[in-house]
């Protein structure tokens, strides 16, 4: 089975409390990466519903709208603040 990572979507600047590191997520991979290596902590409903349509998306199960507004509840349930920015 192939993987479609490089689906994109709107960005989003992700801003970490942590290190005041900002990271912008504008793809698929991009936001899988961001879930497994960057974000605070690896639980919640929120970040797993995140992860799960990260995916989906990957596997043509979900759009990038989806997995674009999975993103910004995970990052509002783990306190990362985030600017969504539309085109």
């Amino acid at each position: 089975m192939k993987l479609d990572t490089s689906t994109e979507f709107d960005q989003v600047i992700l801003i970490f409390q942590d290190s005041g590191r900002r990271l912008t997520v504008r793809t698929v991979q991009e936001a899988a990466n961001a879930l497994m290596k960057d974000w605070p902590s690896d639980d919640g409903e929120e970040f797993l519903s995140a992860v799960k349509a990260c995916l989906d998306v990957m596997t043509g199960k979900a759009n990038s709208r989806e997995l674009r507004s999975a993103i910004l509840r995970a990052a509002n349930e783990a306190g990362v603040a985030s600017v969504a920015v539309l085109h």
